[in-house]
């Protein structure tokens, strides 16, 4: 198995509110992409490579960056002997290729042929998940089926938060059924949000060139998201649903605070 990083992002959000925050704390982190922001010990991204660095299945990880974050990613990659940092060429997020291509791109570039971890450069879990409870899950959905892929979610907190989040609904043997991006409470019952963290069969992995294909002309927004391919995939191959106590993502200061109190602490 190989893991990818999506971590091509320019933290628009975040770097607007550092620049606009009068307390001066946060001044330190203009300029840091945000899975290299402090958070408890280390950067955010290296949580991540301390738990797959415990998963003997998952060989090599890569990390898709853009051209002006890679020189950091490069130097912040040197102390791990598994990772690969791909730059995709971009300098703004006006160029941004979108997350969907930047997998692809990856998938090009070193030749996966493999089950694929994917994972949002910006998010954690809390510290209760466990990473071989989910492998040891997708290695049972591929023992039935080798078509067979597996993505986490969690509960809203509230019927507000289905407006921030891609939603879940899901059959009786927890196999999804339908994928709703940022719905209001009104149009679906469920309230299972999918965070950035899928993890796509061998057999899956191809159908993210066609999904491309088929969206050439689409706006930019519907090859962005990665939502958007569970989108298109599940009612083309089976998709199944973890679940997991929650997370955090880190798209502005607010979220970034919570988040580093939290690893603080643990």
């Amino acid at each position: 198995m190989k893991a990818l990083i999506l971590a091509a992002g320019y933290g628009t959000r975040l770097n607007r509110d550092l620049q606009s925050d009068d307390s001066g704390d946060f001044k330190h982190l203009l300029g840091i992409p945000k899975p290299l922001l402090p958070v408890g010990h280390q950067p955010l991204i290296s949580h991540w490579l301390s738990t797959i660095s415990k998963i003997n299945s998952i060989d090599t990880v890569y990390v898709v960056t853009n051209d002006l974050y890679y020189a950091k990613f490069e130097d912040w990659a040197k102390e791990f002997q598994n990772v690969k940092v791909l730059n995709d060429g971009t300098r703004s997020n006006e160029e941004r290729l979108g997350a969907i291509a930047c997998l692809q791109l990856a998938i090009t570039q070193f030749d996966i042929n493999d089950h694929v971890l994917i994972l949002g450069g910006d998010t954690l879990f809390y510290e209760d998940f466990n990473l071989s409870d989910v492998l040891a899950k997708f290695d049972e959905l591929q023992n039935i089926n080798y078509d067979n892929s597996l993505v986490l979610s969690y509960l809203c907190q509230n019927e507000a938060e289905t407006a921030k989040f891609g939603i879940l609904e899901i059959n009786e043997n927890f196999q999804v059924t339908g994928f709703k991006e940022k719905p209001s409470s009104t149009e679906t019952a469920s309230r299972r949000a999918c965070p950035c963290f899928y993890i796509y069969s061998k057999n899956t992995v191809p159908l993210i060139a066609k999904f491309l294909q088929d969206k050439w002309n689409s706006p930019l927004e519907e090859r962005d998201a990665p939502g958007n391919f569970l989108l298109w995939l599940y009612s083309r191959k089976p998709v199944f649903v973890y679940h997991i106590r929650g997370r955090f993502d880190v798209g502005n200061l607010p979220s970034y605070i919570e988040c580093s109190k939290y690893f603080q602490k643990s």
